[in-house]
């Protein structure tokens, strides 16, 4: 399922969700060099965050092989920087479209519950407890991590809480055939959570990360965005909005 559009506009005009977007894609066009092999390589190297390399739980000089000829070689230093600079990093340009797409049907809502500067730092602490369950689960990784899902997973755990009623407009492909659903937002994110937690259990039954997908970074962002969305949505803001768009208790 593709979502491609909501039913739920907005007050505030998406300031920060847009500049995160440009900033994803200009850091995969100047530092990742667009997806060319060598720069690509280094960005995820360098920037990426690889659990065993930062919790020192496989030995440095560790050569982690990624294709074409390239690797990366792990080093004695915890690199806990990586947690940040890994949310801006990605693998392809299918990646970065999808992420930056559910981030904007997702985000500037989100961002106009709270406002700019919450929504920074909400975006930030869902990315880094994303980050943070990825390795707690699966601590002697060597696979670099990349990617904005775990911060947007945050987005949508919130949105969920925020706006459950809300009709989102979905693209589904079954084989050869297309079609559109709308449905309410409990449903779509619903069933991908639940579907991040089903391929997570089974990469860790099968001892690995399932199709170098890190489902548990998602699953902990979502979860943090769920929590979290209490304490830093405004209930000022979600007053302006239409009646029955919301459900956070007031005075919340």
């Amino acid at each position: 399922m593709l979502p491609y559009k909501d039913e739920n506009p907005t007050e505030l005009t998406p300031v920060i969700t847009v500049g995160i977007i440009v900033v994803n894609v200009l850091a995969w066009l100047l530092v990742q060099g667009a997806g060319a092999p060598e720069p690509l390589a280094r960005s995820v190297c360098q920037l990426g965050l690889i659990p065993g390399e930062v919790l020192h739980t496989v030995p440095p000089g560790t050569a982690v092989p990624l294709g074409e000829g390239l690797r990366c070689v792990l080093t004695a230093d915890a690199n806990w920087w990586t947690v940040v600079t890994s949310m801006f990093m990605h693998g392809g340009w299918l990646h970065l479209i999808g992420n930056m797409w559910f981030l904007w049907i997702f985000g500037n809502n989100i961002e106009d519950s709270m406002g700019h500067a919450r929504f920074v730092v909400f975006y930030l602490l869902c990315g880094v407890a994303a980050a943070a369950t990825q390795m707690i689960v699966d601590p002697g990784s060597r696979v670099p991590m990349v990617g904005a899902s775990g911060a947007i997973s945050g987005v949508m755990g919130a949105y969920i809480v925020l706006y459950p009623r809300v009709r989102v407009h979905t693209l589904i492909t079954l084989g050869f055939f297309l079609t559109t659903v709308t449905l309410p937002a409990y449903v779509i994110l619903g069933y991908w959570f639940l579907l991040q937690l089903l391929f997570g259990t089974v990469g860790v039954l099968g001892g690995a990360q399932a199709g170098g997908v890190a489902f548990w970074a998602h699953v902990g962002g979502f979860v943090v965005g769920v929590l979290l969305i209490r304490l830093f949505a405004n209930t000022e803001y979600l007053e302006r909005r239409p009646a029955g768009r919301f459900i956070l208790p007031r005075g919340v």
